[in-house]
């Protein structure tokens, strides 16, 4: 692909992805750490944030980012 602008919103759409995956692992060993349950909702929340901006503003990179 071309080279990724750190700044862009798909970049971090597909890094906040990555994190939710690696607390979303971290969390199914360690139940009760509730320091990082509340850090995954911020994350999924910025996510969602910045989902919501891209489908309004550019219907088609929120298609192929989705």
């Amino acid at each position: 692909k071309k080279e990724e602008n750190r700044g862009s919103v798909e970049f971090q759409i597909v890094s906040f992805t990555n994190k939710i995956r690696r607390l979303t692992s971290h969390l199914e060993l360690h139940k009760k750490d509730y320091l990082s349950q509340r850090g995954l909702r911020k994350i999924l929340g910025k996510r969602q944030r910045l989902l919501s901006y891209l489908s309004k503003t550019n219907k088609i990179r929120y298609k192929e980012l989705i």
